[in-house]
């Protein structure tokens, strides 16, 4: 197994994991009131758990933080926030559409490093004792919902105001 680019592979998901919690961290702070906020107030402390996870298996692996690229990932989820949304001013449906579907591209991202994890765990005895398929699995249903909170903001964000945000959308109680 070539280590050094297993490292560098983790590396860009740590990065990615950092991005990810960041965004996810914002979106819930501006959608309080609705059911993408009370979603992702509950995926937060799973999306922790995951990057604590990722971290841990590095540490097990002995694979070097790249501090360059997590000092780089917050940099870059800083400035995703100068992006337009059609308001200068305040926070859009646009907006929240355009957080989703980063934090569904995260998610897939999640799912696949999981699945590759799990496939090398077979040939790699310090990753034996992580359940990758369970991580994966729990990642596969939280995108699900975040793709039904994503289709729901589109509607709102073009045109089908009865969606906006009052409707009450399920929140899973293991997301």
């Amino acid at each position: 197994m070539n280590l050094k680019r297993l490292g560098i592979y983790l590396n860009d998901h740590l990065l990615g994991s950092t991005v990810g919690l960041e965004l996810a961290k914002r979106t819930e702070r501006e959608n309080r009131s609705n059911p993408v906020g009370r979603f992702l107030a509950t995926l937060i402390p799973l999306l922790e758990q995951d990057r604590a996870t990722l971290l841990t298996v590095m540490d097990a692996l002995e694979v070097r933080v790249d501090p360059l690229k997590v000092g780089g990932a917050w940099l870059t989820e800083k400035l995703s926030r100068l992006k337009l949304n059609g308001s200068w001013l305040r926070y859009s449906p646009l907006s929240r559409l355009v957080e989703l579907e980063g934090l569904c591209v995260g998610s897939h991202g999640r799912v696949s490093l999981w699945r590759s994890l799990a496939r090398l765990s077979a040939k790699e005895p310090r990753l034996a004792r992580f359940d990758f398929a369970s991580l994966a699995e729990r990642a596969e249903g939280q995108l699900e919902m975040l793709q039904t909170l994503r289709l729901r903001s589109t509607d709102a964000a073009f045109g089908d105001a009865s969606v906006e945000t009052g409707e009450q959308a399920p929140v899973p109680t293991e997301a």
